[in-house]
């Protein structure tokens, strides 16, 4: 029965063509001939003769597999397709495999598995049968399943042009390419030891337990329950090896491999198969950048939704546990299943919401100690004498802030923007500074130890990138010269050091052409605001016309906020590609782009910023000698509370927009588009409601993942990371605003990963590559515009100045209220209003404030009175300030970058329990190899001495 059961799996002659029949009765004589005299042996091992056997059947089986690509009509053929079925009528590779035994219905109807129900399907590429790249496309084909990939086709229930071409892969390719790409595997469970401990450190963590007994569960831990036991884990894991598999924990070899992993293995098979004659004509990339192919994709494991609950019927798969436990809006305040993700997207994900997840728990001090700074001047606003002063000054008359329309005010005009000035602009700001400084050192330190941890979790601590691929446009360009790789010893296309000097100088320039685009768009945002404000000055509303310079702060701030998409949307990936230079590799192209990318966009977002920060208001003159654009627009001034509002606006609805924006676009704009192909579904095929569309055709109608990968949502972390940093001290509740909407952004991410978008390839990485460098230099940044938005954006310096030298208590060393005594007369200079410019007089002479005509007035600057020896020349004051300004902005430099590299120097990157426990594994390790060595020499010596070859002094 043996025989037959393994002889059964030959096919017959009758199946094959006349030309290969021949060779089978040859191999099948060569199989009698060889089996006859082995039975009358007396030591007779049957089991060996049976595996003999199966080993013959599965060289014949090749060998049909190789006649039909060969003989086999071609695979675009529509006889080869089943229409309307959820499954295809199979190749005969598959045709060849196990017959007579049960299919499983259930698998047959998720749509994950092939014909017989048992071959799961790892990898789905797409193609359209009016595409005329056949040829190639058939030889790719032959090829891949020359390599061992079983596969199916399937036409489209939507489209008959589309075909689905679904691979898999057997126990064989996996182990042997798992071998290749040292795919580490769990061999055996990790053994967890305790530190010793004094007595009374126990007693303190017997009564700190008992404590807690007391509490609450966590709430923001997940239920262990719902949640898979993931074996790897805990496991300690090993590059896996044929030879040495008995060592492996294989419960199962369906499921020994998991989903990710068996798709990531398939799709290294298809970079590496060729399609055509030729030495770089391979790889599944180029077959979709040439249109050969239309998509490829894994599967998702089936649909995100169940009609059952998940507390009492379980999970139907992963895909439906991530949708429960990560992706629901309710539970948004729980922690992330980072394993569950890594399991099921790969590390290069998992890492990204690993770190996303780690910066908005960061957020949490940085949102409270902000939020802290704007209560505390709520409370001091009533104690504030500045602001006290300023709405009390009613006999202050300022001079127009505007040629002409705009007329005289009193100071107590602007209480209401004194006070909100005080909000953000009190005692505790410089703190805040400090503080957010700080914070951005300690994140990056701690994300560090962070990441080696989860790099230790996830075996990514000796995981080295495999060699990477040249890219098909570096050597489309430089495949006439080539050198030898000094790693592969291969030819490859060499670019010259002249030809990468000439790209490098073109793509600098092209950048630099872009920011000066940038730019120049700041620049008509200057001249609008200052066409403007005295537009809105002679509104015919009275509201905006007595609101005239915050109507146009506010309308500028939103014109610039689409300025800034426009030029996202129009200019910046198409034109950046453009201008980055060939780099050799994938990996160095995007980090090339990366680099780019950020400089463009961050400069279109914060260059206004900038500019409402350093330079508004400060290089505009004085009544009677103001500075003007082109000899005709006057320069704006800042408000007579300080140009701080200004900034405060500026982020708050830049922050807002920016976000809601964002959030729209990454999730909004997938679903409507989803919405819409399930609509046009719906109308075209109404009278197959009732049909249910393979697992694969949901896949495909689904949006693919960004070509960038996870370029846009790192980009879209990073800047929001500089607006929480940079000018945190004019703005202190962004971290706050930073917060909510990451707590939202995890969950669209979530959302969009797991139900909107086809799952893409796992794909592994050790950190967030480029940009942890980065997140470097915005927190350098940040320490220095945070240092010049208290000493120039700021009253802070002007305040203690006046505090220490000029007020009540100049001499005493007090800087209190009753210091602040007379401080904005004394940070005012005087005007004669008939030394007004002809094109600057204002059309009001001021009359309506004291019944007769105005002679002087009030502006915000450090200069002498009109009668004066040097009429209008900046005071003693005006130098102190100054000085006190540069030596504030040396002075905290200094100060907040000693702190910053003290602090990391006093963060070590590894945690000490991690050092510990990797010193325990590899000693384990070690012993478990020595033992394993240690029974191998003590086997071979039993079977010496059981032959009769026993030696002296062997060893053991």
């Amino acid at each position: 029965s043996g025989f037959s059961t393994a002889l059964s799996q030959i096919p017959s002659i009758s199946s094959i063509s006349s030309e290969g029949r021949e060779d089978l009765q040859a191999n099948q004589l060569e199989t009698q001939i060889w089996i006859k005299p082995d039975i009358q042996k007396t030591d007779v091992d049957f089991s060996e003769i049976l595996n003999a056997i199966q080993e013959i059947a599965k060289d014949v089986n090749i060998f049909f597999d190789e006649l039909e690509g060969v003989n086999s009509p071609s695979k675009d053929d529509d006889s080869l397709l089943h229409h309307g079925n959820l499954t295809s009528t199979s190749d005969d590779a598959s045709r060849l495999e196990v017959v007579g035994e049960e299919v499983s219905d259930k698998n047959k109807i998720s749509g994950l598995y092939f014909r017989d129900g048992k071959c799961r399907i790892d990898y789905i590429l797409v193609y359209r049968k009016s595409n005329p790249q056949t040829e190639k496309r058939e030889v790719f084909e032959r090829n891949i399943r020359a390599e061992g990939l079983q596969m199916e086709k399937e036409s489209s229930l939507a489209n008959n042009d589309i075909i689905f071409v679904k691979l898999h892969a057997p126990w064989e390719v996996l182990g042997k390419y798992a071998e290749l790409m040292n795919v580490r595997m769990p061999f055996r469970r990790k053994i967890y030891y305790l530190h010793r401990r004094y007595k009374l450190m126990n007693r303190i963590e017997k009564q700190i337990s008992r404590f807690r007994g007391w509490l609450p569960r966590k709430p923001m831990k997940l239920d262990k329950e719902t949640l898979p036991d993931l074996e790897e884990n805990d496991c300690y894991t090993a590059p896996f090896s044929q030879q040495r598999i008995h060592h492996f924990i294989i419960h199962n070899k369906d499921t020994f491999f998991n989903n990710a992993t068996r798709s990531r293995i398939v799709h290294h098979i298809l970079q590496r198969v060729k399609y055509e004659e030729g030495k770089n004509k391979i790889g599944l990339n180029r077959l979709l950048s040439n249109g050969s192919y239309e998509a490829a994709f894994p599967l998702h494991e089936g649909s995100y939704r169940s009609k059952n609950s998940i507390k009492t019927h379980g999970a139907e798969n992963h895909r439906h546990l991530l949708y429960e436990c990560w992706a629901s809006w309710g539970v948004w305040y729980k922690y992330q299943p980072l394993d569950l993700v890594r399991r099921y997207f790969g590390e290069k994900i998992g890492l990204y919401f690993a770190w996303l997840g780690w910066y908005t728990g960061m957020l949490f001090p940085a949102a409270f100690i902000g939020l802290f700074v704007f209560l505390y001047g709520v409370t001091t606003l009533n104690h504030c004498q500045v602001s006290k002063e300023v709405c009390q000054a009613t006999d202050i008359i300022m001079c127009p802030i505007c040629d002409k329309y705009c007329p005289f005010m009193r100071l107590s005009d602007s209480c209401i923007y004194a006070k909100v000035t005080h909000l953000f602009d009190n005692g505790a700001t410089v703190f805040f500074a400090v503080f957010m400084a700080v914070w951005a050192t300690v994140f990056l330190e701690f994300w560090k130890r962070r990441r080696a941890v989860i790099a230790y979790d996830w075996d990514l601590i000796d995981w080295e990138e495999e060699e990477e691929e040249i890219r098909p446009q570096f050597e489309a360009k430089y495949s006439k010269k080539e050198r030898m790789n000094p790693i592969s010893g291969k030819p490859e296309p060499y670019q010259a050091f002249a030809d990468k000097c000439s790209r490098l100088i073109v793509s600098a320039s092209g950048i630099f052409f872009m920011i000066c685009v940038v730019i120049a768009a700041v620049f008509g945002i200057v001249i609008y605001r200052v066409v403007t404000v005295s537009t809105f000055a002679a509104f015919k509303w009275a509201l905006i016309r007595n609101n005239s310079q915050v109507a146009t702060t506010g309308t500028a701030v939103c014109i610039n906020f689409c300025i800034i998409m426009l030029l996202n949307v129009v200019t910046s990936e198409t034109l950046i590609i453009f201008f980055t230079e060939q780099p050799r590799t994938e990996s160095e192209w995007e980090n090339s782009f990366t680099l780019k990318m950020f400089l463009f966009q961050f400069v279109n977002l914060n260059s206004s910023t900038f500019y409402i920060a350093f330079f508004l208001g400060r290089f505009t003159g004085h009544p009677g000698a103001y500075l003007r654009l082109i000899n005709r627009w006057r320069l704006e001034e800042c408000h007579p509370s300080g140009c701080l509002i200004d900034l405060c606006m500026q982020m708050g609805i830049i922050m807002v927009l920016k976000q809601t924006w964002n959030n729209f676009m990454e999730l909004g704009y997938p679903l409507i588009q989803n919405w819409w192909t399930r609509r046009k579904l719906r109308q075209e095929y109404g009278t197959q409601g009732k049909t249910r569309f393979p697992q694969w055709e949901k896949d495909y109608n689904l949006q693919p993942m960004n070509a960038y990968g996870l370029f846009d949502e790192y980009l879209e972390m990073i800047l929001q990371f500089g607006f929480t940093t940079i000018f945190v001290a004019a703005f202190p509740l962004a971290p706050l605003l930073a917060l909510l909407n990451n707590i939202i952004e995890i969950r669209l991410d979530a959302y969009k990963f797991v139900t909107q978008w086809r799952r893409p390839l796992a794909s592994r990485a050790k950190d967030i590559g480029i940009w942890y460098g980065i997140l470097e230099g915005i927190g350098i940044l940040s320490v220095i515009t945070n240092a010049f938005v208290i000493a120039v954006t700021s009253d802070f310096i002007p305040r203690l100045v006046y505090a220490y030298k000029y007020g009540p208590c100049a001499g005493q060393g007090e800087a209190g209220q009753k210091c602040m005594v007379g401080y904005v007369n004394a940070s005012l200079s005087v005007f004669l209003v008939s030394d007004f410019e002809n094109r600057s007089e204002p059309t009001s002479n001021g009359s309506e404030f004291s019944g007769s005509p105005l002679k002087y007035c009030r502006y915000r600057d450090y200069r002498d009175p009109p009668h004066a020896p040097v009429p209008y020349g900046y005071t003693l004051q005006f130098w102190h300030v100054l000085a006190a300004r540069l030596a504030f902005i040396i002075v905290f430099e200094h100060l907040v970058f000693c702190i910053k590299h003290l602090i990391s120097y006093l963060i070590p990157d590894l945690p000490k329990d991690l050092r510990d426990r990797m010193r325990r594994e590899k000693y384990l390790i070690q012993e478990m190899m020595y033992e394993a060595e240690l029974e191998r020499l003590q086997k071979e010596r039993k079977e010496r001495k059981k032959n009769g070859k026993s030696y002296h002094n062997e060893w053991p």
